[in-house]
C-alpha cells in the first residue's frame, strides 16, 4: 500500500475532487496545498502590508472535512473564485512564499496515510512519494467544468472567459522560475479529459494497491 500519494495537475483538472475521494476510501489525510495558496492570495488582497509581511504571521489550517481555515477564520468559499485563483498563482511565484508553504505541507506529510495535491508536489515537495500521479485534462473539458461548478455556486460566470483563465493559469504556472509545474518523470499520468471521476479514483486505488 502506498502511504504518501501526490497528485499534481494544471488548475480544473479535478485533483481535489478525485483526491479528496481516494482519501475517503483509503481513511487517509487530504492535503490541498492549492488552498493554501488561495489562502495567501486571500489575505494579500485584503491587506496592505508587504507579503512578506504576510507569509511571516499567516495561519493557514485544513481540518479533516477540506475546510480551510486564514488565521482562526473559514474561508473555504472566499478561496475559490476566479479572481483569487488568479492571484493564487500571482504569489506562488515568490521564492520565500513556496518555501513557507512547503514546509508546512512537508510537516503535514511525515505522519505518512496522506494525498497531497497541487502544482508542484510530485517534483518539489514530496519527491520520495509512494505514488505520483499527474492528473491533467483538455482546457475546453477544464473550463466546462469550472464553469458548472461556479454556476452551481450561484456566481455569474462566463465560459469563454473561464477558458481564456485557465490557459493563461496554465502558462503562468509551467513558465515560472520557482517550481513550475511538470509531470514528474516516474509520475503516472490520467488524462480525464473522457473520464468520469469515479473511473479516475479506481485507477488510482488500482496503482495504490500495486507494488
Amino acid at each position: 500500500m502506498k502511504k504518501i500519494i501526490a497528485v499534481d495537475g494544471p488548475a480544473g483538472a479535478g485533483k481535489s475532487t478525485v483526491s479528496k475521494l481516494v482519501a475517503q476510501k483509503l481513511g487517509y489525510t487530504y492535503i490541498d496545498t492549492g488552498a493554501m495558496y488561495r489562502a495567501v492570495a486571500l489575505k494579500s488582497s485584503h491587506s496592505n502590508e508587504d507579503l512578506t509581511d504576510i507569509i511571516n504571521d499567516i495561519q493557514i489550517e485544513l481540518d479533516d472535512k477540506a475546510r480551510v481555515f486564514l488565521d482562526g477564520v473559514e474561508v473555504t468559499k472566499e478561496i475559490r473564485t476566479p479572481e483569487i485563483s488568479k492571484l493564487a498563482s500571482d504569489v506562488s511565484k515568490f521564492g520565500f512564499v513556496r518555501k513557507k508553504l512547503t514546509e508546512l505541507q512537508r510537516k503535514m506529510a511525515e505522519r505518512g496515510a496522506v494525498i497531497m495535491d497541487g502544482r508542484d508536489i510530485g517534483t518539489q515537495v514530496l519527491p520520495n512519494a509512494d505514488l505520483k500521479i499527474f492528473l491533467t485534462a483538455s482546457i475546453d473539458e477544464r473550463a466546462r467544468r469550472r464553469f458548472e461548478e461556479l454556476q452551481a455556486k450561484g456566481q455569474s460566470v462566463n465560459l469563454d472567459a473561464i477558458k481564456n483563465e485557465i490557459a493563461l493559469r496554465d502558462k503562468q504556472d509551467s513558465e515560472r522560475e520557482i517550481a513550475p509545474l511538470k509531470q514528474a518523470e516516474d509520475a503516472v499520468l490520467i488524462d480525464s479529459t473522457n473520464l468520469q471521476i469515479n473511473e479516475v479514483v479506481e485507477k488510482i486505488l488500482t496503482l495504490c494497491y500495486t507494488d
